[in-house]
């Protein structure tokens, strides 16, 4: 039998799902943004320069060297912004999977699909909406079955209650009749 998460520990799970898919999106955002830099660093040769002498914003060519390609532009580097915004949000992510992973329970490589999602252009997008409907439509299962569960243990309680207002008519009547 697998393991599941206790009802107790839902109010947690939803908490992580909604941390999950904010990281889930950021990340998913700055994944794309940093294809679209090592795009135009490595295949056009250009990097994204801000408040340089070029402007607000500017293209700024790299040129290849003996030691590698060599940045040209001044001013604030954004593509190198890029790059280490995607890091750190990536493991902010990461710790959003785990999070999610250790309150539901899963097995250990749902994990790893989920980390997958940050290196793979756009499946942190398509593991959001996937994940976000599972582990909602599962808490539902589950709160559903405890109701139903605890419907029946009730119902024997509803049954005597119904008996009692019975009786209850039948004393309301009586000082009626005594006054008549």
């Amino acid at each position: 039998m697998p393991l599941e998460p206790k009802p107790a520990e839902f109010p947690r799970i939803r908490g992580a799902l909604k941390f999950y898919m904010v990281a889930s999106v950021i990340t998913g955002v700055m994944l794309l943004l940093l294809c679209a830099e090592m795009l135009l660093k490595y295949v056009w040769h250009l990097e994204l320069y801000a408040f340089g002498p070029n402007g607000v914003l500017s293209f700024e060519p790299v040129v290849e060297t003996a030691e590698g390609l060599e940045s040209t532009g001044t001013g604030v580097n954004l593509s190198a912004g890029i790059l280490i915004a995607h890091g750190w949000f990536y493991v902010v992510y990461l710790f959003s999977n785990f999070r999610l992973w250790s309150l539901m329970r899963w097995p250990f490589w749902r994990l790893l699909v989920l980390a997958s999602g940050g290196i793979v252009p756009f499946l942190s997008f398509i593991l959001e909406a996937r994940i976000g409907r599972e582990v909602r439509g599962y808490l539902a299962a589950r709160e559903a079955d405890a109701a139903a569960t605890a419907a029946p243990a009730a119902a024997p309680g509803a049954a005597g209650d119904a008996t009692d207002s019975d009786s209850d008519s039948d004393t309301d009547s009586e000082p009626v009749e005594a006054a008549q």
